[in-house]
């Protein structure tokens, strides 16, 4: 079931869509605070974001630039402004939708429905945290900044990336990367777990993989 968050800092308007999307069957979330709302809205780990542009404290545009700087998601925009400058401004940034308000709500959920299968169709990402993993290319993006893994080191952090915050056992990982521990040598493990530290180490991310001794690996993401 896909999850949606909604960024409105109009309360009445705000329950409204909460409500609209949750009659479709969506797990919806709605952001009720604005002074730091990064942190929530990520925490919500949504699968579509419906974003105002006129809210207290930071802007939309703000956001928007943000989250995409930082996150996999798609951002519809609904907002009361109607210029033709904003809403080009906005697709600058990166949303990947633009609605003004009023809105007939099947307008909405249409659009929203779109963006979710089109986004299934073509994303193929993982996120934990701040942290996120495009499954086919192996690239990771952390805040700002982003670098290619090798084959094997993007399927080891996309393994513990799905299991986030779990621990994986070796047997766990030595099945996903290899389809088991029979016939290969047991330090390629540790080999690769090496590598991927390594290469995640200009994104400042080589401490987010933990051995838990006895156990296996751990992802420990703080933002």
């Amino acid at each position: 079931m896909s999850r949606i968050t909604i960024v409105e800092d109009d309360i009445y308007l705000r329950e409204e869509l909460i409500n609209t999307f949750e009659r479709r069957g969506y797990l919806v979330t709605g952001i009720s605070s604005f002074v730091v709302p990064e942190p929530e809205i990520m925490d919500s780990h949504p699968d579509l974001l419906v974003l105002d542009i006129n809210l207290p404290g930071k802007s939309g545009f703000e956001l928007c630039r943000w989250l995409k700087a930082r996150a996999s998601f798609p951002i519809l925009i609904l907002t009361a402004r109607d210029a033709m400058a904003d809403e080009l401004y906005a697709l600058g940034l990166g949303a990947d939708d633009f609605l003004t308000k009023p809105c007939h709500p099947d307008r909405l959920l249409a659009r929203a429905d779109r963006l979710l299968q089109t986004y299934g169709k073509v994303h193929h990402m993982v996120q934990a945290g701040a942290v996120v993993l495009d499954t086919d290319t192996y690239k990771v993006v952390f805040k700002e900044n982003h670098t290619v893994l090798s084959e094997n080191e993007g399927r080891l952090l996309g393994v513990l990336m799905e299991h986030y915050p779990l621990v994986v056992s070796r047997e766990e990982i030595f099945k996903e990367i290899w389809g088991g521990s029979d016939y290969v040598d047991e330090n390629i493990l540790q080999v690769n777990m090496t590598r991927l530290r390594k290469s995640l180490e200009p994104l400042g991310l080589r401490d987010i993989v933990r051995t838990v001794r006895g156990r296996g690996y751990c992802l420990e993401v703080d933002v």
